[in-house]
Parts: C-alpha cells; sequence; structure tokens
C-alpha cells in the first residue's frame, strides 16, 4: 500500500538564517521530504506554518497516514484548533513522527500530557545515536549507531512518560546522554520521536538519520479505519445490553442522555 505522509515544518528559520538557507535551501521540511521520497512506497507532501491552517485542514488531516512534525521558534504560534485537530487524528489513527525542537510543540506537550523539558548545549559536539533496540523496525539498516559529526546536545531527564519503547540512545562529546528516539501509542495511533535535527547542522542529510525517518514513517502507518469515534462516549440503554438485565437501583441519566463533561 502507498503510505500518505506530511512533513510539516515551522519555517523560520529557514527565512531568517543564512547558516540554515545555506544547509537547507529547499526549507527544513524539503530536505526531510526528499528523504520520504526515497522510498517508493511512500507519497509525500509539505506543509509549513505560514499557510492557512498551516496547512494541515481537517480535509487535508484525514487522508493523511503519517505526520511529521519539526518546530522550534514559533511553537506558540501554532493555533490551538489545529493542535486539537491533529490530536484527535492521532487518537484515530495517523501516525505521528515529532523531531528534534519538536519535544516542546503543543502537539507533542498534548498528547505527553507532561513538560516534555530537557537539557541542552550548542556547541557543535560529536553524536553517537546507539541502536539499543537492535531488532526494532525503525532501527533497520542503520548499524549499531549513528554517527553524527556535529549536533546540539540533548540531555536527560527528558521529562515524557514512560516509552513504550525505547529504540534509541545517545551519547554525546560532553559527556551526557538522551533517549533519543522512543515510541508511544495514544488511541490507534502511533508516535515516535527523534531528537537528531538541529538546524544549523546537516543532519538531514544524514544517511542513518534519514532511513530511520523512512522506517518510521512505515512503523507509524496504521492500515485499518480511522476510530472515528473514539472521543464519543454513548449512553447504552438497557434494553440494549448484550446481555439480558434489568435496571437496579436509583438512576441520575434517562437512556440517550449524553454524559457529563
Amino acid at each position: 500500500m502507498t503510505i500518505r505522509a506530511v512533513v510539516w515544518g515551522e519555517n523560520v528559520h529557514e527565512q531568517t538564517s543564512e547558516v540554515v538557507r545555506s544547509i537547507y535551501p529547499d526549507g527544513m521540511h524539503g530536505t526531510i521530504a526528499s528523504a520520504l521520497r526515497q522510498d517508493k512506497a511512500i507519497e509525500v507532501s509539505t506543509a509549513t506554518l505560514q499557510e492557512p491552517e498551516h496547512g494541515l485542514s481537517a480535509e487535508r488531516l484525514a487522508g493523511t497516514d503519517v505526520l511529521l512534525w519539526w518546530g522550534h521558534a514559533a511553537h506558540g504560534d501554532v493555533e490551538d484548533e489545529v493542535v486539537e485537530r491533529v490530536a484527535r487524528r492521532v487518537w484515530e489513527g495517523m501516525g505521528l513522527i515529532v523531531l528534534h525542537s519538536g519535544h516542546y510543540s503543543k502537539i507533542f506537550k498534548r498528547l505527553m500530557g507532561t513538560p516534555c523539558s530537557l537539557k541542552w548545549r550548542e556547541a557543535g559536539e560529536r553524536e553517537r545515536a546507539w541502536a539499543i533496540n537492535r531488532g526494532h523496525p525503525i532501527a533497520q539498516g542503520v548499524g549499531e549507531c549513528i554517527e553524527i559529526a556535529e549536533t546540539e546536545m540533548y540531555g536527560e531527564p527528558f521529562a515524557v512518560p514512560e516509552p513504550m519503547e525505547t529504540v534509541f540512545v545517545s551519547w554525546y562529546e560532553g559527556g551526557e546522554v538522551f533517549r533519543s528516539g522512543m515510541t508511544w501509542q495514544r488511541g490507534a495511533g502511533r508516535i515516535f520521536y527523534f531528537s537528531p535535527g538541529h538546524e544549523t547542522y546537516p543532519i538531514y542529510h544524514n544517511e542513518g538519520v534519514r532511513q530511520v525517518l523512512r522506517n518510521a514513517v512505515h512503523w507509524a502507518c496504521n492500515p485499518t479505519p480511522a476510530w472515528t469515534a473514539i472521543t464519543e462516549a454513548p449512553n447504552v440503554p438497557v434494553a440494549k445490553a448484550k446481555e439480558k438485565i434489568v435496571q437496579k437501583g436509583a438512576r441520575l441519566h434517562a437512556d440517550g442522555d449524553k454524559g457529563l463533561n
């Protein structure tokens, strides 16, 4: 099957920094999309903060299997309505891949329910992203680790919920370590966070990183029909119980009532 992926990029640093523009002349979202296009099973398009509805209308999200999210300087500019729209699609079964500074995005915090805070340092130090779960589908084809010549350090503690799986742990030249690749599930949707990807370094040109992105799209894709009723809380009348039962005790609700928020 063809996987429909949308790469969402904040597209701010590319407009304001000559350094970033020189490394990513097609935008970071464009470079990430080019990595995915190396896989013929992935159909890729892009969206940016500056587009109407940030390029993430309800109709577009309904036709998206996996959404990749990169943001940094303008998390607060993302409209709450769009955040809730994306969260609902994840609950329904859309995959979400959150990249680098996206750990502080509204959507990641919304789905994690925690501060998602961490330590950091921008010093161009070396990183080794160790594949500690070598049999995981996301780690296939990258060997025992990914060598990144220059990166921004992200360090523990990383204030996220206990993951479903930890796929990568990174070591940095300054000595810190970080759980750099982790998975969760929310509703029917799979989520993968991957930390390498600072904008002033050519990290999304690294073949190991690009392989992880392709692998993650395949892993996050849920081919089953969207669970569109996941946010509903229907009342089941006594007469429609699977087994015959008799009403007992006092009632606060009548048959067919909506639940209390």
